[in-house]
């Protein structure tokens, strides 16, 4: 087994951010469609070229109406033109920009969530076990709406507002005194650089609120899944605890962020006044001077207001964009989680059936300060029928998880016709092995779909007919909604046994050539325990079966019989012989026949 502890998957508390690092992750997304950015980016370009000529255009129509009668009569029909084609043109060119690139946006978002989506399913079961449902399904709802706000600022307001700023300083550098060129470039370097100190000093308070709003939201899952646990302890006021002090965490982050936020805007209107007053005091004084018109003080000012204003939402611009990178980088994060378990470059098929396994001196730990097998070797031949028993704890399910390779095995291999299972290909392996788990957990949707989920090309009538092979079609057959009927969330609105039955069905359509019994009757009344007993019996002929359980009239007719200790093989043998030795299966089928008498 790889003890490889999972990465990190995104800063959290104080970390730094490593923006160029999740920019550079997130560019082979975009250049993809390189085409279409470069047209928008020439759409951006001629727009803005169009915004800056509407105030030249403006600066002209008012000079000229103090040329006299003959210019009012030309001014309509060549300024007023030209400068409502200035305007029609900047809208025009903008919008075409976004047609343009809407598509790269929510398909670069559609592919990347795909990605990280298929990343989370080949990650290892450990991932899973450890990592909180809510909080990951949080990381990838922010994360991909964050990409596209990231595209959307940075297209839409960053690069316009300095591609404007650079065209508006070439004009006034070359028309005008320098003075409104250092005016201008000091309002807003200063505008910039307050943002920039002011937003990273809240970037923490940021990560807080997504960190209490993560917490928030895992609480609530986990609660909402376990409701049937929540009930039956009467925990609701102890749940509504939990959530209330994480939303109360929240809230206290969210005013922090908010008076903090306020602050930053005032100091930005502060600045912004300042270089509009001195602007406009400097272009009064050159139109008392006779060096500037009127028109000019006109451009002037419109400029500054043309720059202004989408400098007015810089501070939120520049937090959303700190925003999103944040949260591109906790989806990049998941994205960049080694997987535990791995092909090998050669991996192979699973071999044509029948299939044997082999068992061969295996150990495995979860956690290696506490071993769960030890030196464990048997073997299921080719369409024979294995079981294993013993107490919980056992390390019996362990088997059913090693042969689906969720772990790798610490010691010692396990072999499907004599080829090592870590040279075999898992998406072959998986697809061989049908399981029926001892906890089964089912689709919030229809019964047709959970038991088609185990071969979804398969016809209504294969369905059906596994079901009757399950001994579940007559139940369907007495709700209203027959197969249609909704199981609720993990299935709740089934019965134990009526779940394990769904299960059983699910893997009878599946038709492997490998069955995994884990528990398949530990929910069931005797009397439908021994109908199941008998389709477990037709599914496995001519199979490999591995039978885990704990009943052991579930195992009467397996071909070898394993009983399991603290992880080692104590004994082993068919059900008469292990009866005769007087062993532990025999203290153990003694016990269980005692309470089935008294029941």
């Amino acid at each position: 087994m790889s003890r490889h502890r999972n990465k990190p998957v995104g800063p959290a508390g104080n970390e730094p951010l490593h923006v160029w690092t999740t920019l550079k992750s997130l560019l082979p997304w975009l250049w993809a469609y390189r085409g279409r950015m470069i047209a928008a980016f020439g759409c951006l370009l001629l727009a803005k070229l169009a915004s800056v000529y509407v105030p030249i255009v403006f600066k002209n129509m008012i000079d000229d109406l103090g040329g006299g009668q003959d210019a009012l009569l030309v001014l309509p029909v060549g300024l007023l033109l030209l400068y409502g084609f200035a305007r029609l043109a900047s809208t025009g060119f903008t919008e075409l920009r976004e047609i343009l690139f809407v598509r790269v946006t929510q398909q670069a978002v559609r592919r990347i969530a795909l990605s990280v989506f298929t990343h989370l399913h080949n990650l290892s079961l450990r991932f899973h076990l450890e990592r909180q449902t809510g909080g990951v399904s949080r990381d990838i709802d922010r994360g991909t709406r964050a990409i596209s706000n990231l595209i959307s600022y940075t297209l839409y307001s960053i690069l316009p507002t300095i591609i404007e700023l650079v065209l508006v300083m070439g004009v006034l550098a070359y028309k005008y005194d320098q003075v409104f060129v250092w005016i201008t470039l000091a309002s807003i370097v200063c505008y910039v650089g307050f943002t920039v100190v002011i937003s990273n000093w809240r970037i923490h308070i940021r990560r807080a609120v997504n960190e209490a709003d993560s917490a928030a939201n895992t609480r609530a899952i986990d609660s909402l899944i376990n409701y049937e646990t929540v009930k039956y302890f009467n925990n609701e006021a102890f749940e509504l605890d939990r959530y209330d002090e994480a939303m109360r965490r929240w809230e206290d982050a969210s005013v922090r962020s908010q008076m903090t936020l306020t602050m930053l805007n005032m100091g930005q209107q502060l600045i912004i006044v300042i270089g509009l007053v001195t602007m406009m005091w400097h272009a009064a004084q050159g139109v008392v001077a006779g060096t500037m018109t009127v028109g000019d003080l006109v451009l002037v000012n419109a400029f500054l207001i043309q720059l202004y204003m989408p400098l007015n939402f810089f501070g939120v611009v520049y937090r959303e964009i700190r925003q999103a990178l944040t949260d591109i980088e906790r989806m990049f994060g998941l994205l960049n989680t080694q997987r535990e378990i791995v092909d090998a470059p050669d991996a192979q098929a699973l071999p044509t059936a029948p299939i044997s396994v082999l068992f061969d001196r295996v150990d495995f730990a979860y956690d290696p300060a506490r071993p769960i097998l030890n030196h464990v070797s048997f073997e299921i031949p080719a369409g024979k029928t294995v079981a294993a028993v013993g107490h919980s704890g056992a390390g019996k399910s362990t088997l059913a998880r090693l042969i689906y390779r969720f772990y790798d095995v610490t010691g010692g291999q396990i072999l499907m016709n004599g080829l090592d299972i870590k040279k075999i290909d898992q998406s072959s392996l998986r697809g061989g092995i049908a399981i029926v788990p001892q906890d089964t957990v089912l689709f919030n949707d229809t019964l047709y779909y959970n038991i088609l989920y185990g071969n979804p090309l398969a016809t209504r009538e294969q369905v059906i007919a596994a079901a009757k092979a399950a001994h579940l079609h007559e139940f369907v057959e007495t709700l209203p909604d027959g197969y249609d009927a909704k199981v609720g969330e993990r299935g709740l609105k089934l019965s134990g046994g009526e779940k394990q039955r769904v299960a059983i069905a699910r893997a009878l359509l599946k038709n492997p050539p490998i069955l995994v019994f884990d528990e398949a009757t530990s929910a069931l009344d005797s009397k439908t325990e021994k109908a199941i007993q008998i389709s477990m019996e037709v599914a496995a002929r001519g199979r490999t079966t591995l039978i885990i359980a704990h009943r052991l009239s579930t195992v009467m007719n397996a071909d070898e019989i394993l009983v399991l200790d603290a992880g080692r093989i104590i004994e082993r043998g068919r059900h008469a012989a292990l009866l005769a030795a007087n062993g532990v299966y025999a203290q153990m089928w003694a016990l269980q026949q005692q309470d089935r008498d008294a029941d």
